[in-house]
């Protein structure tokens, strides 16, 4: 051998290419289910150490008696960046980290700040506005994949 390369047959790199997806795990119901209820344990976190205490500190009320209560709209401001921000910067929040789950572009693209606005904010509360059921299609569906997915061509896979 010189150490030059040989070449590879059009018909093996066309096998590779289309085996590449072949080992890709979706993330189930389950598993998602467990990495969001650590996220809502992580923002609920944030609210309580941050949030209330600056509340106090301000004397600005904390009960949440309606959906324009200022804490209300606070807490909502801290869930929404909290998603969009970990899945723009590492396509996972820390509970996903935990549970080695990542959110990807189903084309293999990176992940834009329009398709992960779409998927966190619009397509979730799509999702829970009709009673979670958008969250339910995980279950069922082949790819895994939620209606916020579906919305936004994302897909959640194992690491």
């Amino acid at each position: 051998m010189t150490g030059e390369y040989l070449p590879v047959p059009v018909e093996i790199r066309k096998e590779a290419c289309t085996n590449t997806h072949s080992h890709i795990r979706y993330a189930g119901f389950w598993m998602r289910l467990w990495a969001y209820l650590l996220d809502l344990l992580v923002v609920g976190s944030l609210n309580r150490l941050l949030v209330f205490p600056l509340f106090h500190l301000l004397g600005i009320p904390t009960e949440r008696t309606n959906m324009f209560a200022p804490a209300t709209i606070v807490t909502t401001v801290v869930f929404y960046t909290y998603f969009v921000l970990m899945t723009k910067f590492f396509q996972q929040t820390l509970g996903k980290m935990v549970f080695g789950l990542k959110v990807a572009d189903e084309s293999g693209k990176p992940l834009t700040w329009s398709t992960v606005l779409f998927r966190e904010v619009i397509g979730k509360f799509i999702a829970k506005t009709i009673l979670f059921i958008g969250f339910l299609f995980v279950a069922f569906s082949e790819k895994k994949k939620g209606m916020h997915d579906q919305f936004a061509d994302t897909i959640v896979v194992h690491e």
